[in-house]
């Protein structure tokens, strides 16, 4: 079933897929990210996928300097059992990427805590901000940059 998903997603964005990878029965689909919109609304709507449940959204820091930062959709579909993992690159110097909140109103808060934690920016958003540190905080604690030990005075701590 998963095999006619991917063939159907081929054929309808011969040039948005960037690569395909089957790692223990599990499928990664990397998209350009400037359609990442469009391939998710049609794996939601597709009558052979049925993608109708975003379970998680997520950043990752590959270090790297033209693809520096990945966005991690991992999605499934409740009609046929199926689950698919979709990621797009971004770099430093663009840290925008599409938000996929018309899609799936669920991705709200994932998208939030992927711009809290990484500083990528879900253009589209209705509500981007940050969840777990303070608005003010200037850093984004999960980039590999980001101290071990934190950054001293960078957020004030209760006394004891």
């Amino acid at each position: 079933m998963l095999t006619t998903v991917i063939e159907k997603l081929k054929n309808k964005f011969p040039n948005d897929i960037i690569s395909l990878n089957e790692f223990r029965g599990e499928m990664t689909v990397h998209v350009k990210k400037e359609n990442i919109v469009a391939v998710c609304q049609f794996l939601r709507d597709d009558e052979s996928s049925l993608f109708d449940y975003c379970t998680d959204i997520c950043g990752a820091d590959a270090y790297t300097p033209e693809n520096r930062f990945e966005v991690v959709y991992n999605i499934y579909s409740t009609v046929y059992n199926l689950r698919i993992r979709l990621k797009i690159f971004t770099d430093e110097s663009d840290l925008h990427c599409p938000s996929v909140t018309p899609v799936w109103p669920g991705a709200n808060w994932p998208e939030r805590e992927t711009f809290d934690m990484f500083g990528i920016i879900f253009d589209g958003h209705n509500d981007l901000r940050r969840m777990y540190m303070p608005e003010e905080f200037e850093y984004h604690p999960l980039r590999k940059d980001f101290p071990m030990m934190g950054i001293p005075d960078s957020i004030p701590l209760p006394r004891k």
